[in-house]
Parts: structure tokens; C-alpha cells; sequence
């Protein structure tokens, strides 16, 4: 599948009194959770891939190369898209080695950071994160910053986690996952 459209520009972020420096995120991968539904992701990126269990959402897999993109949804019961997962997988699992930013934009946030992006960047698009703590998954050490966005109001997606590998000899660590979620993950 090729992914060749831009993202359509968000509105300007909001900025939280005090902090110049902290921004707000409305979209990942185009789609804005407590907003745009199934049916809008659907339209975008054709149709998902089979999905097991009984949750509403779908997932959609992007092959780049010998590695893969997975755009993740989970929806209520209308429909309405409530979180966005976008994150890098291997067949054998995630993939955590260091490589350049991906050439995907149409899977990165509105404001320009997706996978493989320097998690000193994330820092600097979206101010200090509210926590930043380790975090491992199938035995590789991984940081997790969490965005908490209940300053900007109710109406704009409340929660972002960027996941990232850590610092390693003085390259700065990558990110591996985004999440963006409608109300409290």
C-alpha cells in the first residue's frame, strides 16, 4: 500500500499558560481520536487486516523495507476512533535498532514526529513530557514519555505516550510507538 498523500494541516496547538514550551497533539496518522471514526480510516488507508479478539477497532500493516508499520484503533461502539497506536514491528517482534526517521509522514503526529524520530526532537516539538520513566518490552529496555493534554480543554485529545529506545553510547534513543488517546489510557 503506498501512502502518498500529506497530512492535512491541524489547527495551531494550544500552548498551556506558563509553559511556551509545551504543545498540544490533535492528530496521529491524520486521524483525530474523540473525533474521526472508522469509516473516515477506512476510506484512507483501505481496508484492515483481520483483527482477533472482541474489541472494536481495527489494525492496518505497512511494509517498509523488512520491517513493518502497524496503525492500530481501538473505537466505541458508534464507531468514533477513541485511541491511535502507531508503532514498529518485526516479524520476530519490535524492532528496536536504530535507524532513520521513516519516510512515512501520513503515520507520523500532526505536528511532524512518527517512528524512528530522535526522542530529544519529540522533547523539543512537545515540551517536557509529564513523566518519562523505563519501560522494557520482550526484554529491551525502552523509555516511556507521557503527554497528559487536559490543560488544552476537553475537546482535544487528552493522552500521548511516545515510546522510545534508550540513550546508547551518546545517540540519542528512537521512537518505537505512538499513542494517542481520546480520554485517559
Amino acid at each position: 500500500m503506498v501512502l502518498g498523500a500529506s497530512l492535512v494541516e491541524p489547527a495551531p496547538p494550544v500552548r498551556q499558560a506558563g509553559d511556551p514550551q509545551k504543545h498540544n497533539e490533535l492528530t496521529l496518522a491524520g486521524l483525530r481520536p474523540g473525533r474521526d471514526t472508522l469509516t473516515k480510516a477506512v476510506r484512507t488507508f483501505g481496508r484492515p487486516k483481520p483483527r482477533s479478539g472482541e474489541s472494536a477497532g481495527a489494525i492496518w500493516e505497512f511494509r517498509v523495507q523488512d520491517r513493518y508499520l502497524l496503525l492500530s484503533l481501538d473505537c466505541d461502539a458508534e464507531g468514533t476512533i477513541q485511541t491511535i497506536r502507531v508503532f514498529q514491528q518485526s516479524p520476530s517482534g519490535l524492532s528496536v535498532e536504530r535507524s532513520s526517521p521513516w519516510p512515512m509522514t501520513r503515520l507520523w503526529t500532526g505536528r511532524g514526529a512518527g517512528i524512528g524520530e530522535d526522542t530529544e526532537r519529540v522533547i523539543a516539538l512537545y515540551g517536557n513530557p509529564d513523566s518519562r520513566n523505563p519501560s522494557t518490552k520482550d526484554g529491551q529496555p525502552l523509555e516511556l514519555l507521557y503527554y497528559a493534554f487536559d490543560w488544552a480543554g476537553p475537546d482535544v485529545p487528552q493522552v500521548m505516550q511516545v515510546v522510545c529506545t534508550t540513550e546508547k553510547d551518546g545517540q540519542a534513543g528512537r521512537v518505537v510507538q505512538i499513542t494517542l488517546a481520546a480520554s485517559s489510557l
